[in-house]
């Protein structure tokens, strides 16, 4: 696997594998790589000829008080892990090359109303940097096919739209979360759990299970997310928002809505875990 961090020699790299016929995919991330990481990488392998994995802790992404300066940081055994994955070239470049004039002046992609939602009512501005990042991303790599996790199912919706909007020609997958044996989805910021908090974190997939159950048996969606709400709170979390939404847009579902999406994200001492649950009735 070849690493690169600088755009010209990214663009040198990709223009041979074009010229070549081939099929270029990306897998975005921010590092300190899991099997969630490497199963979108797998998936890429299955659907391109070439593979190429951007670690980019993007602070524009980050507001204020949050985790940027002490988010997880693992170069040298993300390589490993990408190399040993089937990623072809691992694109990491530094924040001057992102963002060449800085962060204050740059030119920002937004995606509104969905990005208004849930963590990004939360976190204001996150969906901001997210669209940035991956919009410069897809500039620079120029992918036919670009790979990303369904555990992030707002931040997958966010980029669908931002392709859609700005006629982008990349084709978007998402791969299914991976999970923990005992349910809880992977994350890089699971990290932050304790020993004791880990073994409560499950009880987010677990309530989620529970809330697709009563949403399949009929039960009021305003009842259950309340009910959820407390089950979370009696393990400890301090729930944001538990919400049961429309897959395709997260609007409030209307009457005989059959896909939908229930969207959780809660604090659990220093972590902020976020997971869903898709329920087609």
């Amino acid at each position: 696997m070849e690493r690169i961090e600088h755009l010209p020699n990214l663009r040198a790299r990709l223009a041979e594998w074009r010229a070549a016929g081939e099929r270029i995919a990306l897998v975005p991330t921010m590092g300190n790589l899991h099997q969630g990481h490497l199963t979108l990488v797998r998936a890429a392998t299955e659907r391109a000829d070439r593979v190429v994995a951007s670690i980019f802790v993007n602070p524009l992404q980050f507001g204020p008080g949050e985790d940027l300066d002490a988010y997880p940081r693992t170069p040298e055994a993300d390589r490993d892990k990408l190399a040993a994955g089937g990623c072809d070239l691992l694109f990491a470049p530094a924040v001057e090359t992102i963002y060449p004039n800085g962060q204050t002046g740059q030119t920002r992609v937004e995606v509104p109303g969905i990005s208004e939602l849930f963590c990004g009512a939360s976190r204001p501005g996150h969906f901001v940097g997210v669209a940035t990042i991956v919009c410069k991303l897809f500039n620079m790599v120029q992918p036919d096919v670009a790979v990303f996790g369904e555990k992030d199912f707002q931040q997958l919706l966010v980029i669908r739209r931002m392709v859609e909007d700005l006629s982008i020609p990349v084709e978007i997958h998402g791969v299914e979360t991976v999970r923990e044996p005992d349910g809880l989805a992977r994350s890089s910021r699971n990290a932050y759990l304790t020993a004791a908090e880990r073994e409560r974190a499950p009880a987010l997939n677990r309530v989620l299970d529970e809330a697709a159950a009563a949403v399949r048996a009929g039960r009021p969606f305003v009842e259950l997310e309340l009910a959820a709400c407390r089950a979370l709170e009696a393990e400890g979390f301090a729930p944001e928002y538990f919400k049961v939404c429309r897959a395709a847009d997260l609007a409030p579902p209307e009457a005989g809505e059959r896909d939908l999406v229930i969207l959780a994200a809660a604090r659990l001492g220093r972590a902020r875990l976020i997971d869903n649950r898709r329920v087609r009735r």
